[in-house]
């Protein structure tokens, strides 16, 4: 049963981080959540599930002709740019603290989002 379980998140998460909307939370909850995987592990698996999701995406994007690639390449720049120190600091900071911080992330994501929505609006 747990297999199922493992594949329907695998699934939903690769499904709703392709369309861009942070499929990595679902996975990551469910890796520390439900299968008990350490935070920093789970955060590994799901960098590591990403990219074949991310590759996808992008040749389905660029087939519809979605991607403006002048546009993004200062997101991409600033993301390999950040990427690479947080990789470093990461091996300094305990899990208890890791999770945490990855809760107030989402948190405070989700609020953001709900604000910008009301604004909107």
């Amino acid at each position: 049963m747990s297999t199922v379980i493992a594949v329907i998140a695998g699934f939903l998460s690769g499904l709703i981080g392709s369309m861009g909307f942070g499929g990595g939370g679902v996975l990551i909850i469910y890796l520390t959540v439900f299968a008990d995987t350490p935070q920093i592990k789970a955060q590994g698996i799901n960098l590591m599930f990403f990219i074949p999701c991310a590759f996808l995406s992008v040749i389905i994007y660029t087939l519809k002709k979605q991607i403006k690639y002048r546009e993004i390449l200062p997101v991409i720049i600033g993301g390999i740019c950040g990427a690479i120190p947080a990789g470093f600091i990461l091996q300094y900071i305990q899990t208890q603290y890791l999770s945490k911080i990855f809760a107030v992330f989402l948190i405070s994501a989700g609020i953001l989002s709900i604000l910008k929505t009301k604004k909107g609006k």
